[in-house]
């Protein structure tokens, strides 16, 4: 039996992190790792960041959303 490449998930932290999210996000969906899931998890930011994560995840059925309270870096790629 023959088992398909697993599924490689990378989990993106955000925090107020608007004027890079967009380079961030498209860098990584540009790999040419064809089974790819991107995991953006909103660590509770204060700005646009929010917005752009659904702007994004409604255009690629790649992308996951986790928005969480703030708890800081390692908090949110748990959650991830």
């Amino acid at each position: 039996m023959y088992l398909s490449d697993p599924m490689e998930s990378v989990i993106v932290p955000v925090y107020n992190a608007e004027s890079t999210l967009r380079r961030c996000a498209d860098s990584i969906l540009e790999q040419s790792y064809p089974d790819l899931e991107l995991i953006l998890v909103d660590d509770g930011t204060k700005d646009d960041c929010p917005r752009i994560m659904a702007e994004y995840a409604a255009k690629d059925a790649r992308i996951r959303q986790v928005h969480k309270a703030n708890g800081g870096l390692s908090s949110a790629r748990n959650a991830g």
